[in-house]
């Protein structure tokens, strides 16, 4: 089975320690907040248009209730029964459960207990930079860990992002569970200890490094960090404010080394934005933190904020489908989202088209493609939802009304299909369903943004690293 996943997403990209106390703002008390969510977005939505949505998340939520190991909380990376764990996808879970009891599908109680049980299993178990099959090092931990065994998977590598979307995941779990259960205090204080002790030393990249000051990818510990940093513009948005929040040394000067590498475009009229091609990459860390309004000093010199930034990239991707430079089947104005998915391998090459396999796909303009070669992902559509309402609700339908029961399975919608290939992927990926579930959620309630906004860590991480509310 092929690594999958945002250790690929990683691949296409290529693509000092401090304990903090409560005093320092990593308790889940409240505080006084500069920054904070706006709530569900302002759109009616039509009676069909919430049966289907109810629809389209339940059977999402499906996946995260029938792919989770019952004693240790993990959450598989894909549907496939051998398939390990991805602790990005169990981050994406932990919300994932609250939607679950807002929505009367399971009780408080159940989710509350599943939560806490992936909270132990991370706070309890083995870190260690010698022991190869350890779960984690320094506060962090392995992207991939076995669904039995537990332990460190493929030896695969201790990863920043998907550690940083485990603890997003964290942070909303301590602010949700306020009530006074033995259950939910413990998940609170299981909360602070897992927050409370990352080293981002492991992730340091020095002056001579490829991305000066950035924070570094993945640490190995046959070979150690491995010298590719995160730089702008991916989903590694949220890290550097998760890192400024939780005692990253410097994090001014790491988050400078990120925007150093922003590429500023004008792939279409009026559509001008940081740019990077796949759709993903402007929705993780919008899963989480309400950017509404924010903007960093690079932002604010150019006039919009992150939530405009990934609207204009949406609308350039349905720009990019109404052009169609490389004749594709089936792209047009109501028929796009282009973004880190399975897709039909080479085998279904024909003629001069050419096809990849799993890869971070996506268009920024014409002049701007990276393994564009016609898959689709309704997940990438759907989770745009917050930017576009009226373009996403429009285009999910169309593809729903051209391509029905075909891309539709028992977690619902599959990861991707390519109709120039005639090929659907059958497959379910945890990161791909647990953002199109939240972001739904987001835009109809602002669930998630409303219990990670308050956090103490995204307020300091935040006003650390100068973000403002832009003023019109």
């Amino acid at each position: 089975m092929k690594k999958s996943t945002s250790y690929s997403r990683t691949i296409f990209i290529i693509s000092t320690a401090l304990i903090f106390s409560t005093a320092l703002g990593c308790s889940a008390q409240k505080s006084t907040e500069k920054y904070s969510s706006k709530g569900k977005i302002d759109y009616k939505l039509s009676q069909e248009d919430e049966k289907m949505l109810d629809t389209i998340q339940y059977k999402t939520f499906q996946y995260f209730m029938k792919e989770y190991h019952s004693e240790k909380g993990i959450v598989r990376d894909r549907a496939e029964k051998n398939s390990p764990a991805s602790i990005a996808a169990t981050g994406f879970a932990l919300p994932v459960y609250a939607v679950g009891v807002e929505r009367k599908w399971i009780t408080r109680e159940q989710a509350a207990d599943i939560t806490l049980k992936t909270l132990r299993f991370f706070a309890y178990s083995s870190q260690s930079k010698t022991d190869s099959l350890a779960i984690g090092y320094k506060g962090f931990y392995y992207h991939f860990i076995g669904m039995e065994s537990g332990k460190r998977e493929w030896n695969c590598e201790l990863s920043s992002i998907d550690t940083g979307l485990l603890l997003m995941g964290v942070i909303f779990a301590r602010n949700y569970y306020d009530q006074n259960s033995p259950d939910e205090k413990e998940i609170r204080a299981l909360a602070e200890k897992l927050l409370g002790r990352l080293d981002w030393s492991v992730f340091y990249m020095d002056e001579n490094s490829k991305q000066p000051f950035t924070i570094s990818m993945a640490w190995f510990p046959e070979k150690g960090t491995t010298n590719w940093g995160w730089h702008g513009y991916t989903e590694g948005l949220f890290l550097y404010v998760l890192a400024a929040g939780t005692g990253i040394d410097n994090p001014e000067k790491a988050y400078n080394g990120w925007l150093r590498t922003y590429t500023w475009k004008t792939p279409y009229p009026g559509l001008s934005h940081i740019t990077f091609p796949p759709l993903f990459g402007h929705q993780f860390s919008h899963t989480f933190i309400d950017f509404r309004g924010l903007a960093d000093p690079y932002l604010k010199g150019k006039g919009i904020d992150y939530f405009e930034n990934s609207r204009l990239a949406t609308l350039t991707q349905q720009q990019y489908a109404i052009e169609n430079p490389k004749g594709w089947v089936g792209y047009d104005s109501l028929t796009w989202g282009f973004t880190a998915t399975d897709g039909p391998g080479s085998k279904y090459n024909f003629g001069d088209k050419r096809f990849e396999g799993y890869a971070g796909r996506g268009s920024s303009g014409k002049d701007e493609t990276v393994g564009e070669d016609g898959t689709l992902a309704p997940y990438g559509v759907l989770s745009s939802l917050p930017f576009t309402p009226e373009l996403s609700l429009a285009t999910i339908k169309n593809m729903n009304a051209n391509y029905g029961e075909k891309i539709w399975g028992k977690y619902g919608y599959f990861d991707a299909f390519n109709p120039t290939a005639k090929w659907v992927s059958h497959d379910f990926i945890g990161i791909d369903q647990g953002p199109m579930l939240l972001m739904i959620e987001n835009f109809r309630s602002g669930l998630v943004w409303n219990y990670v906004m308050k956090d103490p860590i995204i307020q300091k991480g935040l006003e650390t690293l100068h973000f403002e509310y832009n003023t019109k």
